[in-house]
């Protein structure tokens, strides 16, 4: 994957993830989108998902999806609060771990997707 096909789906991964911390720290009404319920049954299964959807679109590599989405959620928590404060290493960690259900949607769609297209 060139540059250019490469920088899309990472900017959409990332854009995917903004928008899911966002949209459930909303609906959940908190500071921290993953004190709601929202989080949990809305924005969390669809971060899966799109880690899923972009790995087999992208079969390449796709772990790195999962990666950018939740790096994507980070930022958006960052910006939200406005200041990356002391816990900062802590949430990125949790992020991580987060990330990992997504890593392995994110492989399993690839690889469905290379078997389907005989590669």
């Amino acid at each position: 994957m060139n540059g250019r096909a490469f920088a899309w789906p990472v900017g959409l991964a990332l854009a995917v993830g903004v928008v899911l911390w966002l949209l459930a720290g909303a609906l959940g009404h908190r500071r921290e989108p993953w004190d709601s319920a929202a989080y949990w049954a809305i924005a969390y299964p669809l971060a899966i998902a799109a880690c899923a959807t972009l790995g087999w679109r992208f079969p390449e590599r796709p772990a790195r999806w999962a990666w950018a989405l939740f790096a994507g959620q980070f930022v958006a928590m960052v910006a939200r609060n406005g200041e990356l404060g002391g816990m900062w290493p802590l949430g990125l960690a949790m992020f991580a771990v987060l990330a990992l259900p997504g890593v392995l949607a994110a492989r399993w769609a690839a690889r469905l997707s290379r078997a389907g297209r005989g590669a």
